[in-house]
């Protein structure tokens, strides 16, 4: 679970635990994945709650489609989460998927 309470040094520990768990490295579909499947909740009733469809929320649990860092910072309110990670994590996806070996980070201006 992504919080709003984690900072700095503990947020990259955090993340870097996760990609290991996972893999490979953390997406704003599988941070969604996870926190839906950590509260029980079926897709559909999870598109209802970020305001999209069944189909479009599979694509981007699944990696299939981007989420633009206006819509990030959406989801992570409509699910009480951290919108700095959130637009974070859309924001590197964008990033991994140009190819380009960048790392974003986010600060609350």
């Amino acid at each position: 679970m992504i919080t709003k309470k984690a900072k700095g040094k503990s947020r990259r520990g955090a993340s870097k635990y996760l990609e290991t768990l996972m893999g490979g490295p953390l997406t704003l579909g599988a941070a969604l994945s996870g926190l839906r499947e950590s509260d029980e909740r079926s897709l559909a009733d999870y598109a209802r709650v970020l305001s999209v469809s069944r189909a479009h929320l599979c694509d981007i649990e699944q990696g299939r489609r981007a989420v633009s860092p206006e819509r990030a910072a959406r989801f992570a309110q409509a699910l009480g989460q951290s919108e700095a990670q959130f637009v974070r994590l859309a924001l590197q996806d964008q990033i991994r998927s140009a190819g380009l070996k960048l790392t974003v980070e986010v600060k609350a201006a």
